[in-house]
């Protein structure tokens, strides 16, 4: 694979997606389809944070699931629901940063619930 030991984009990734579903994959499923996948694939996220780092214990069938594979599945299928759709996930994120950043600029410095005297979050 070309891309193994070099930083891929966002838009490279998207390309790369786009070439595997082409080649190897046949056809994207239809967005609906692709939807419910994604679904499925940030509850499998889901249940390795809840054993991970919440109180819930680690079932024999938990143990070989590993978080950065089940991230990546996520990003998997955004990436093609994003391709099927027309969306540029560079352009999108870039908006999407400038957007959270003018909203949100003083907001996180002036929450009292994030404060490091906060004796809630020790």
């Amino acid at each position: 694979m070309q891309h193994q030991n070099a930083e891929i984009t966002i838009k490279e990734a998207q390309e790369i997606v786009d070439n595997w579903i082409k080649t190897v994959g046949v056809r994207y499923f239809n967005e609906l389809t692709n939807m419910a996948m994604l679904t499925e694939e940030v509850g499998e996220v889901a249940r390795i944070i809840a054993r991970t780092y919440g109180e819930q214990s680690f079932k024999d069938s938990d143990k070989k699931h590993d978080l950065g594979d089940e991230m990546a599945d996520v990003l998997w299928v955004l990436i093609c629901l994003a391709n099927q759709t027309g969306v540029d996930l560079t352009e999108a994120f870039r908006k999407n940063l400038e957007k959270k950043t003018n909203r949100d600029s003083e907001r996180h410095k002036n929450n009292k619930k994030l404060a490091a005297d906060n004796p809630a979050n020790c």
